[in-house]
């Protein structure tokens, strides 16, 4: 399986694409922001994408629209997210 990780956090990035990787899937691009996962679904065709949802430039919602009306990706093939922070007990 060939996939695109997207998220602003490269610790994140390189975190992912170790858990995947170890398990044989092939990580082909990591893109930074919304844009750079647009170019790199268009250039790369992955079957996966996987999203971060709050990115800089496009964000994680705009930028899977954008990806499938340039590419064939179809919109099940995207898996997307967003980390929210709890409050620390007091």
């Amino acid at each position: 399986m060939r996939v695109v990780i997207a998220d602003d956090h490269p610790l994140f990035r390189d975190g992912l694409r170790g858990l995947l990787e170890v398990r044989g899937i092939d990580v082909v691009g990591e893109a930074r922001n919304g844009r750079e996962a647009v170019d790199q679904a268009r250039r790369l065709q992955p079957e996966v994408v996987l999203m971060d949802l709050n990115m800089p430039e496009v964000d994680g919602l705009a930028a899977p629209r954008a990806i499938c009306t340039r590419t064939w990706i179809q919109p099940n093939s995207f898996t997307c997210w967003r980390v929210w922070r709890r409050a620390r007990p007091r």
